[in-house]
């Protein structure tokens, strides 16, 4: 008898193996590995019973279509995008159980569609522009990510047109709010939490907010064997003292925010530093407490800089805001893992942003998370038990069943 736990651990492999690096998992927006992604993935959709279509911006679709729909669709989704040697489950997991859910309820009717969709670019790995996919659904594209260039120098508008698209078309086949139920997504935790409790899935309660900051610091270049240290105006060691001064605000206020990168211009062994750039990420599960902790650390950065005689300069590269996932889809989802695993169901907050972001712009958002071994993903490691695949699996059909009732 196929077991169809088995079934989607199988098809991750395959989906791993369409990659743009081989013996690494790398698929980008709008790449020929995408158009791979998407026919495999259209494939199994149709496998399963549903009708099938790419949109505008290149996600796709697979409907299992209501004879008489009096209510309005219902989405389930995750994305088939990775970074650059990426793991297997990342994305590419949720939307495998939603496909295999509806492969599951074929013969099972529902006053309304159930749509499946593979979002592209939840990642922005190629044009460092995330959310394009779910943000095109929730009628928010913007025009100007049309302009954007890759780092081979294609835009975006020249890389949908070579993947078959009609750049000034797209977003045109936005959802209406009207028009949709609710959205549901399976994703690994990409976080320790369920693994250190032992626990298969989760609910999750919220989607961070994040910020992120391009950051220069800029000093004095010197001797470095004629300036005293009173009297040098280093870049760098302001950077050190800022970098710890984020580090210490992040524990303060209980929140997340990472330099991720950092570099010196022009650096010499035996010059004083003058220049420092380096990035911010900063996130929160609450927008308010984001609003306020980016003002309060920005103002700290400041002060340092001031004392230290350095210029501190800074622009705002992302945002974006957080968003709480509906109390009514939590309940559902607690009650689908309580009837399968016979336990409480543990909610919990993502750090990590989703395309549920954007979508909850158009309507209510719901999410399962699945345990992840050692919380590692974004990561060649990032590993998925099928036991636990299996476990999320029957929640999916019981919250897709509970729309039903």
């Amino acid at each position: 008898m196929k077991n169809p736990a088995h079934t989607i651990m199988q098809r991750a492999d395959v989906l791993a193996a369409i990659s743009a690096t081989p013996g690494q998992v790398t698929r980008t927006y709008l790449s020929p590995e995408h158009r791979l992604a998407n026919d495999q993935l259209a494939a199994w959709m149709q496998q399963a019973g549903l009708e099938t279509w790419q949109d505008s911006v290149g996600n796709q679709w697979g409907r299992k279509v209501s004879a008489q729909p009096t209510k309005p669709t219902l989405i389930l989704g995750s994305h088939s995008d990775t970074v650059i040697n990426a793991g297997k489950y990342d994305g590419n997991l949720g939307v495998l159980l939603a496909i295999e859910t509806l492969a599951a309820l074929a013969e099972e009717s529902f006053p309304f569609h159930i749509d499946v969709v593979a979002f592209a670019d939840e990642e922005g790995t190629r044009f460092n522009t995330t959310l394009i996919g779910s943000s095109a659904v929730a009628g928010d594209f913007d025009d100007r990510w049309l302009a954007i260039e890759d780092a081979a120098g294609i835009s975006m508008r020249q890389a949908m047109q070579d993947f078959g698209l009609v750049p000034e078309q797209a977003g045109d086949d936005a959802r209406s709010a009207d028009s949709v139920q609710a959205y549901l997504e399976a994703h690994i935790e990409q976080g320790p939490v369920l693994e250190n409790e032992d626990r298969a899935v989760g609910v999750v309660t919220a989607i961070a907010g994040a910020k992120r900051y391009q950051c220069s610091i800029e000093g004095m270049a010197g001797h470095a064997g004629t300036v005293p240290i009173d009297l040098r105006q280093d870049a760098l060691c302001g950077a050190g003292e800022v970098i710890n001064c984020i580090e210490n605000f992040a524990q303060q206020q209980n929140i997340v925010a990472t330099v991720g990168k950092c570099e010196v211009t022009n650096g010499a062994v035996n010059v004083i530093p003058a220049q420092v750039d380096f990035t911010i990420d900063i996130r929160s599960e609450s927008q308010q407490q984001l609003e306020d902790c980016c003002q309060q650390m920005l103002q700290q950065i400041d002060a340092i800089c001031t004392r230290r005689k350095l210029a501190f300069m800074h622009q705002t590269i992302y945002q974006a805001d957080a968003a709480q996932c509906a109390p009514a889809l939590q309940q559902r989802w607690a009650r689908a893992i309580e009837n399968v695993t016979k336990q409480p169901a543990r909610l919990l907050a993502s750090g990590a942003g989703h395309d549920g972001l954007a979508i909850s712009k158009l309507t209510d958002i719901g999410m399962l998370f699945i345990r992840c071994e050692k919380g590692i993903s974004h990561h060649p490691a990032e590993q998925v038990q099928s036991s636990d695949v299996d476990i999320a699996l029957k929640c999916f059909i019981e919250m897709v069943r509970s729309f039903n009732a």
